[in-house]
């Protein structure tokens, strides 16, 4: 039996907090790109013993992605750039379409140390600079937390820098964690800023945070969700388990098998969606997807799930594990987002760097 909360003192539909005092708002994913912004993979430590496919699987994703927008990659060095052309070149890649520009990075997961975009009331696009300390797990940041001003300085958008509500210092967050559906609906999980382990912003309450989402993001409605997936090493972010394929609609990762480690915390996401959907104007309807059979590397379970696909102009990348699954994951998703050409990357040496196609990409919307 589902324990439900007290009936919530805001009607249907109506803010908690008032939108941004710029009025800008986080749009959908699948709202019109004008670029995807990625970060050329060149430190080996992050897929040990694998760095060598790890170019060749980047190499796929630009394939897929530059015929329907702009790619825009950060190539930490000279000799990173010229690997990357090298590689592109080698896939027949139309550079005229690809910009490869020289950033220090540290690791190459842009969708975290990159900024967030807003759509401003006028259309113009601005970006939101979170604060990135590595998931506060690594200590090598330094070049990353450069990121998000680096792209905003290149993309010729300005940046708004996020601060913390209660003391005004800067606010620490990734883009992995937070999931919306361009309609003022936020997803996110506890694990990520509520739990005692890897603290983002120490002493930050949820309704701190849900101020900061309305603040910065124009966001009505926070969803908490539980928690993400095992193998996560971000503790928490929600581009695992939970994604948004139009203003009512969530695809879920579930697991149905209670011998499975997944499927509590997944069971768990699905009750709190269940319950979220009388706060969300028009309701939600929940679709799940399933995890592949568990991906493992050196008797470690890596956070292999088809929900960190990416959602293009025209087209979506999703992440496959060479699994009998496969082929329902993608066959789900292209039945949500049927005006896109559903593409599976290959992703199971990917995932040993612990993220896949949602964690590398961060995109820009078009202007208007």
């Amino acid at each position: 039996m589902i324990s439900r909360p007290p009936p919530s003192p805001f009607p249907q539909g109506e803010a908690r907090f008032p939108q941004a005092a710029f009025g800008g708002r986080f749009p959908a994913e699948w709202a019109p790109h004008r670029a995807t912004w990625l970060a050329w993979p060149h430190h080996e430590p992050d897929w040990p013993g694998k760095f060598d496919a790890i170019p060749w699987v980047y190499a796929e994703i630009v394939r897929a992605l530059h015929t329907h927008e702009t790619v825009e990659i950060l190539c930490s060095n000279e000799d990173v750039r010229e690997r990357a052309r090298r590689v592109l070149g080698a896939h027949g890649i139309d550079m005229r379409h690809v910009r490869l520009h020289l950033v220090p990075t540290d690791r190459v997961w842009t969708r975290d140390s990159g900024p967030t975009a807003v759509r401003l009331p006028d259309g113009r696009i601005e970006w939101i600079a979170w604060t990135f300390n590595a998931w506060a797990k690594y200590a090598n940041y330094s070049r990353d937390a450069c990121v998000a001003d680096r792209i905003a300085e290149l993309s010729g958008l300005p940046v708004r820098h996020a601060l913390r509500p209660d003391t005004g210092a800067p606010l620490v967050l990734e883009g992995g964690g937070i999931e919306t559906n361009g309609a003022g609906s936020l997803l996110v999980t506890e694990e990520w800023l509520l739990s005692p382990e890897q603290v983002r912003n120490p002493g930050l309450t949820k309704m701190d945070y849900e101020h900061a989402f309305a603040q910065y993001l124009g966001i009505d409605r926070t969803i908490w969700l539980g928690r993400s997936c095992v193998g996560d090493d971000t503790h928490g972010h929600i581009d695992d388990v939970a994604r948004f394929t139009d203003a009512n609609t969530v695809v879920l990762a579930y697991e149905p098998d209670p011998d499975d480690p997944n499927h509590e915390p997944s069971a768990d996401n699905l009750r709190r969606l269940e319950l979220a959907a009388r706060d969300v104007p028009g309701g939600l309807r929940v679709v799940t997807l399933p995890f592949p059979r568990p991906v493992m590397m050196d008797d470690e379970r890596l956070p292999a799930s088809y929900a960190n696909f990416f959602i293009a102009n025209d087209v979506v990348l999703v992440p496959t594990f060479n699994d009998r699954r496969d082929r329902d994951a993608l066959a789900a998703i292209a039945s949500l987002l049927p005006t896109r050409d559903v593409i599976g990357i290959h992703a199971v040496d990917l995932v040993w760097g612990l993220g896949t196609l949602h964690c590398l990409t961060q995109q820009e919307p078009a202007l208007g």
